[in-house]
């Protein structure tokens, strides 16, 4: 079973010629709204991809809702945890060029109101994995985390937006998933001199013991984790838009590690997911499933496996 504890968000999407500038005013010729949040992304790709799915998080009492949980109950999310708040349900602002690179604003909302306390209902066990990312409060996600790791389950931390933890989460976690953007902020925040993915995530995994994974965009990925490295490249697609491309990356990776796939097979599924993602509009509709990831997947070479030993 896979625990998600995150946002939840409508999404208001819309497409801009290119990407304003600070201070800057763009049109778009219209907008759509489509349910997204990065805890309900994840949530609703690691369930498309096949894993059992509980969610934990809260919405307002407002129209929005229901929407920003249509699709998760249609797909068989587990949605019994999901609390409502008097906070309205927390959304996202988002342009998209016509390159397929976006800008988002987040405003929490009822995210900011998520507490963890449902944890305590719920059955843990040590093939459990529990996904965080950082839309929601740092505490509750400590709190979170510290009561998958009593239960001798995983703990997988998403270092999205870029922010680095504290050194008390930072000590629950045994998996870490950036892009290249949040691995230099993380090093930033460390001290560390690092600048390029492969050498942050190498120093995660070797001297944090925290397994990392970065996503290079259509550079595909590399990960180090117990001292080895992987790296495998992206396939080649026709990128309309990136939004939720990340976290169906990261949903569909964690559904094959509950799967109890190794790592080479995860990093090829949520590549396939992510890429797949990236040739559809918004954010959950763009989540593919698990057939064709599959598909994808297996038409992905392994990547190269090196010891640092």
């Amino acid at each position: 079973m896979i625990v998600v504890f995150g946002s939840i968000n409508i999404d208001l999407v819309t497409p801009v010629e290119r990407l304003p500038g600070p201070g800057e005013t763009v049109l778009g010729p219209g907008y759509a709204l489509h349910p997204g949040g990065k805890g309900a992304n994840q949530a609703l790709a690691a369930r498309r991809a096949g894993a059992d799915v509980v969610l934990i998080g809260a919405t307002g009492r407002d129209r929005f809702s229901d929407a920003a949980l249509a699709l998760l109950a249609t797909d068989g999310v587990d949605l019994d945890h999901v609390a409502q708040v008097d906070e309205p349900t927390g959304a996202a602002f988002i342009a998209t060029d016509r390159e397929g690179a976006n800008q988002i604003i987040v405003a929490a909302g009822a995210n900011a109101a998520v507490r963890p306390d449902a944890l305590r209902h719920i059955e843990l066990a040590a093939e459990d994995i529990l996904l965080l990312q950082r839309e929601v409060p740092e505490e509750a996600c400590l709190e979170a985390a510290r009561a998958m790791k009593r239960a001798g389950g995983r703990v997988i931390l998403n270092l999205a937006p870029a922010e680095a933890p504290s050194a008390v989460l930072l000590d629950q976690l045994d998996m870490m998933i950036v892009n290249e953007h949040e691995a230099l902020v993380l090093a930033q925040a460390l001290g560390w001199p690092d600048r390029g993915p492969d050498a942050i995530a190498r120093r995660l995994d070797g001297e944090r013991r925290i397994a990392t994974i970065v996503t290079l965009g259509a550079d595909g990925v590399v990960a180090w984790t117990g001292g080895t490295r992987h790296r495998l490249a992206a396939p080649r697609v026709a990128v309309i838009d990136t939004v939720a491309a990340g976290d169906s990356f990261i949903g569909a990776f964690a559904a094959a590690m509950a799967a109890g796939k190794d790592m080479p097979a995860a990093l090829r599924e949520g590549l396939a997911a992510g890429s797949l993602a990236c040739t559809r509009r918004g954010a959950q509709p763009s989540i593919p499933r698990a057939a064709e990831i599959a598909r994808l997947a297996a038409s992905l070479a392994d990547g190269a496996s090196v010891s640092s030993d």
